[in-house]
């Protein structure tokens, strides 16, 4: 007779999906440790990893920068992030023991014994708390240094671990600032990672709802025949921030709103739009799909028409007066950096043939708020008369990304009285209310797919470079075409935007 326990516990059947995925030993190098990233969002991420017990025991971090600090200095800076920007509650002991494990490596980018002092710590860490040589390292700097990091790194056989041990490396962006420059700069990185080792986050493609595309297009049969040219009349994707540039002048000024967010973050979301259903949810499988998306897409032909940038200028945001671009500190009174983009592309491609994707992000807009609308076509033939459903517009899907993250559809609906009067009304779906369980911040899951080798959430490089692909004729022709438009600070950008849409046909939603 089979006992039990010869059988194994039956509530860690592998089919049991409510079991989570847990990082096996291993450990993380953060460089650029100091910065604001790091701060607001990895240590608190690294935290609440462990406080919902997805971190091994003996999980290590160790921080490496331009400080002069001991171990017990990077413990209290940490501890001091996590208190002010961590999810979950702070328990001591969960602190305590992943406190054990921290460790910190004083030095320049250019320091050779700072990357000896590096192994030295990462042999140590493996003795003390069992990673088993496994390290992910994380480049929280600017793009100039991840070719000094990554030789670095190959140099002092930091790279490569030995045996079945492996070494990863996480890149933010931006990723290159052209085509040239990000193949050049995946050359760099592939001579010493592998392809498969190599995670360019982009945090976007961490957010549940970002991932709840997916879901709501293949997990379900009510919306994927609908999902294409018979119906949909436009896609409209909004990356709006009502914030300045802060104190990024020295980043921002000549990468501007197109690069720093259409590129990446909202390509990426095109392509989980539009994209065939994959084969399976594995990252070969995504990538193959949204590479055809990004593939198809086709930049207009006149692009002084379909394409607009703008400049906020001075204006009232939230009750308080606020500067014009040009007046933030660090930029140059004739800059012609653009704080706001929006583009219309279309895709080459059976199932969206003819129907435009417009794009836009800016800054000092109206609100924060990320979307995608899908809008569908009205109504072929209408019984009733223009007066009954002239405030009637037209159905969408709406998935809201942040903030109160969800999904929206709009439809019309007879209202209550003895006249037909048709009006839009709003199903919403939202997730803090729909589910006991709070949404993991972007980089939770991020790091934890790391840890784990799992790539499904993270562009490849062939996706990078099919995006500046897309994106570099556009900026070209800004450089040799006047200056972005003006737009007050506070308002929805520029009115070279709405004209956009307008000879279309079509307007803007107003999120």
């Amino acid at each position: 007779m089979t006992t039990p326990s010869a059988r194994g516990n039956p509530l860690r059947d592998p089919r049991d999906r409510r079991l989570p995925r847990i990082a096996g030993p291993s450990g993380l190098v953060i460089f650029g440790v100091t910065g604001d990233l790091s701060r607001k969002k990895l240590m608190p991420a690294v935290y609440d990893l462990a406080n919902r017990g997805l971190l091994p025991p003996g999980f290590s971090l160790i921080g490496f920068a331009r400080r002069d600090w001991e171990h017990e200095d990077f413990a209290q800076v940490v501890h001091d992030a996590v208190k002010e920007h961590a999810r979950t509650p702070f328990r001591e002991e969960v602190w305590q023991q992943l406190a054990e494990g921290f460790r910190f490596v004083p030095g320049e980018f250019s320091d050779g014994g700072a990357f000896e002092k590096l192994k030295s710590t990462i042999e140590e860490l493996d003795k003390a708390r069992g990673t088993g040589g496994n390290f992910a390292f994380y480049l929280s700097v600017p793009p100039k240094f991840f070719p000094t990091v990554v030789e670095q790194l190959r140099e002092h056989g930091l790279s490569e671990g030995s045996g079945d041990s492996w070494r990863r490396a996480v890149i933010e962006k931006p990723f290159g600032h052209d085509l040239k420059s990000a193949q050049e700069l995946n050359n760099i990185v592939h001579e010493v990672f592998r392809p498969g080792d190599v995670f360019r986050i982009d945090h976007y493609l961490g957010k549940e709802t970002v991932q709840n595309i997916m879901a709501l297009r293949f997990a379900n049969t009510m919306f994927e025949p609908i999902w294409n040219r018979s119906y949909v009349d436009h896609v409209q994707i909004t990356m709006a921030e009502d914030i300045g540039i802060g104190g990024r002048a020295g980043y921002y000024d000549g990468i501007g709103a197109a690069r720093d967010v259409i590129q990446n973050h909202l390509l990426q979301l095109l392509a989980l739009t539009a994209m065939e259903e994959p084969s399976s949810f594995d990252a070969k499988a995504l990538v193959t799909e949204k590479l055809k998306v990004l593939g198809g897409v086709k930049l207009p032909r006149d692009l002084g028409r379909h394409t607009v940038r703008g400049q906020y200028a001075r204006g009232w945001q939230g009750g308080t007066e606020v500067r014009g671009y040009l007046e933030e500190d660090g930029i140059s009174p004739d800059s012609r950096t653009d704080t706001f983009a929006a583009i219309k592309l279309e895709i080459d491609n059976r199932r969206w043939a003819g129907v435009p994707f417009y794009l836009r992000t800016g800054k000092r807009l109206g609100r924060r708020v990320t979307e995608i609308a899908v809008v569908f076509q009205r109504a072929p033939h209408s019984p009733f008369d223009t007066t009954d459903t002239q405030e009637l517009g037209q159905n969408a899907l709406v998935i809201r990304v942040q903030p109160d993250e969800g999904v929206t559809i709009r439809f019309g609906s007879k209202v209550p009285g003895t006249q037909m009067e048709i009006r839009d009304v709003t199903m919403d779906f939202a997730y803090g209310e729909s589910f006991t369980e709070s949404s993991p911040e972007a980089y939770e899951r991020l790091l934890l797919d790391v840890l784990l080798g799992d790539a499904n959430l993270f562009p490849r490089h062939q996706e990078v470079e099919e995006s500046w692909r897309i994106l570099d004729p556009i900026e070209a022709y800004w450089d040799k075409h006047g200056r972005p438009e003006q737009y007050t600070a506070g308002t929805w950008g520029p009115k070279a935007a709405d004209e956009m849409l307008a000879r279309d046909g079509r307007s803007w939603r107003r999120p």
